[in-house]
């Protein structure tokens, strides 16, 4: 088989957030992000294994994400969708029972007019100058929108992921400011949140990246791990090169792999003749660039001529393999392509 094959442990992700639920603490509802088809990870059976595990609220970033996922997921769980409610969504929010969280005076006025009586929730923009209403646009309609009943008031952290970033303590503050004496739930923290402190729980965690097993939860289980077959291995003499560019010279006769994987498949570019995949416990470096759907690595020093090479496994997390390319462990999981042969675990772990 020539395409690579992506694993997936579902008992490791369901393991995350139930270890991210008990830090959240006994009186903190614990959601679950699974924007972006669960982080690249297939959003229906993520989410069926964290409905299992116990989650009941289950973020998205669009509208359309919330209707793959209550197809997937049936009536019941609550299903949150970041973007609003957006011109055009009227007919699935009402349809398919999804929460906005509302982000402007606009969407408040389209949300309340079209569906009246039907679940929303607010979001407020305390720094990060992304998504949700500024102070003073909240402090002009807060009291109109508090009379229709919203669910929950949200916000986003900035630099969470940097515990001693002044910026924590600022948003901390504003979201104190902009909430504080109002009887509906709050939240404010994702995974980086959860591990600032109980003061940054509030009524409702959102973990997203920590449940993938990426930083900055330390703890995680490893979710993934993905093993490229080997197409051809060529032997090299002194002086000649591998690759677009003729980046890498050989300074001595070696053994090149031609492992099947490339950026088309989210193996960054950038990888090339930085990063390491792996026989087992042994690292064989990336020799030259990576290519759409190829990546050349350095066997000589193997024993036996290898049939696969792991570049995400034990030896290799998904923020290991970012630190090579220059990037973040999201980007890594979002961008892993569909040509992966994916396999899902479930029940080895109990």
């Amino acid at each position: 088989m020539s395409t690579a094959t992506l694993s997936i442990d579902l008992d490791a992700i369901a393991a995350n957030w139930r270890a991210l639920d008990r830090l959240s603490g006994a009186h903190t509802q614990t959601a679950a992000v699974v924007k972006a088809d669960a982080y690249g990870l297939g959003a229906g059976r993520v989410a069926r294994a964290l409905a299992t595990a116990g989650a009941r609220r289950f973020f998205v970033a669009c509208a359309e994400e919330g209707a793959i996922l209550r197809q997937a997921l049936g009536n019941g769980p609550q299903i949150s969708v970041f973007s609003g409610h957006m011109a055009g969504d009227t007919d699935m929010i009402s349809d398919l029972g999804l929460t906005p969280m509302l982000n402007s005076i606009e969407q408040i006025t389209r949300h309340l007019e079209a569906l009246p009586g039907h679940s929303f929730g607010i979001q407020l923009d305390t720094g990060m100058n992304r998504l949700g209403m500024e102070a003073s646009e909240w402090e002009a309609v807060a009291a109109f929108v508090l009379d229709a009943g919203p669910e929950i008031l949200i916000s986003h952290l900035a630099c969470s992921d940097e515990p001693e970033h002044e910026m924590n303590a600022f948003q901390l503050a504003e979201f104190h400011a902009m909430t504080d004496g109002i009887d509906v739930p709050r939240s404010l923290a994702a995974t980086g949140g959860i591990f600032l402190g109980p003061e940054y729980h509030f009524d409702l965690t959102r973990p997203g990246i920590g449940l993938y097993g990426g930083l900055p939860f330390e703890e995680a289980l490893p979710v993934v791990a993905l093993s490229l077959p080997v197409i051809q291995l060529r032997e090299l003499t002194i002086g000649e090169t591998v690759g677009y560019g003729c980046t890498w010279v050989a300074e001595g006769p070696c053994q090149i792999a031609t492992v099947a994987g490339g950026y088309a498949d989210g193996l960054l570019r950038a990888l090339g003749n930085r990063a390491v995949l792996w026989a087992g416990d042994v690292p064989c470096p990336v020799v030259g660039r990576v290519s759409m759907d190829m990546i050349t690595v350095d066997v000589s020093h193997l024993e036996q001529a290898p049939r696969t090479l792991d570049i995400l496994g034990p030896q290799q997390s998904v923020d290991d393999l970012a630190e090579a390319g220059d990037t973040i462990g999201y980007e890594i999981l979002t961008g892993l392509g569909a040509r992966y042969t994916r396999r899902y675990i479930q029940g080895a772990s109990g």
